[in-house]
């Protein structure tokens, strides 16, 4: 593994274990684990064998991370503070799921550079998977599945909230000072 792999694992970890606390949502803070994860598959996505097993591996992975990302979203609430800014706050049950997630991947990646290629290889033979690419595949799909997932959830949530409005924070005293009631500018 290089440092790049590492990097991203990182930052991954570090965006939910951010929410654990609460961070403040919008559809900015909603992009950037995506732009990490389509980087990846770019970066290490040459394509999906199909043939074997290898296209079963493949959906193997995708599923996995669709279950781990639902479940993610699910165990994250979103919901507006005092201030009326939306956040999203992680609970143990998301960052346990999303730290399996990421981990599973990185463990795997660091048993096959580290003396577990030759289990792999019997692994492989035994399931008629073909292709060292497909355990790529494998795990960019399971990365890219779980972390559009995970999204998709949040956004949701963040979409039943009414998405971004300004909040009281945002506001200068004169500008309270002449909205009306109903919170228009009069």
């Amino acid at each position: 593994m290089t440092f790049t792999d590492y990097l991203l694992d990182g930052i991954l970890i570090a965006l939910v274990l951010l929410q654990i606390r609460g961070r403040r949502i919008s559809v900015h803070t909603l992009l950037p684990p995506i732009g990490i994860v389509a980087f990846a598959a770019v970066d290490y996505l040459h394509g999906v064998p199909t043939t074997g097993n290898n296209l079963v591996l493949v959906v193997a992975g995708a599923l996995t991370g669709l279950a781990l990302g639902i479940g993610c979203g699910l165990a994250t609430a979103v919901f507006r503070n005092s201030a009326g800014a939306a956040i999203a706050k992680a609970g143990p049950v998301a960052a346990v799921q999303w730290l399996a997630g990421v981990s599973a991947r990185l463990a795997f990646s660091e048993y096959g550079s580290h003396g577990g290629q030759a289990a792999i290889v019997r692994f492989s033979a035994a399931h008629h998977i073909t292709s060292a690419e497909a355990w790529v595949a494998c795990l960019v799909f399971m990365a890219l599945a779980e972390v559009l997932s995970r999204t998709a959830v949040i956004a949701i949530k963040f979409a039943a909230l009414g998405g971004e409005r300004p909040t009281a924070t945002r506001q200068t005293r004169p500008q309270r000072a002449i909205m009306d009631f109903r919170g228009r500018w009069s």
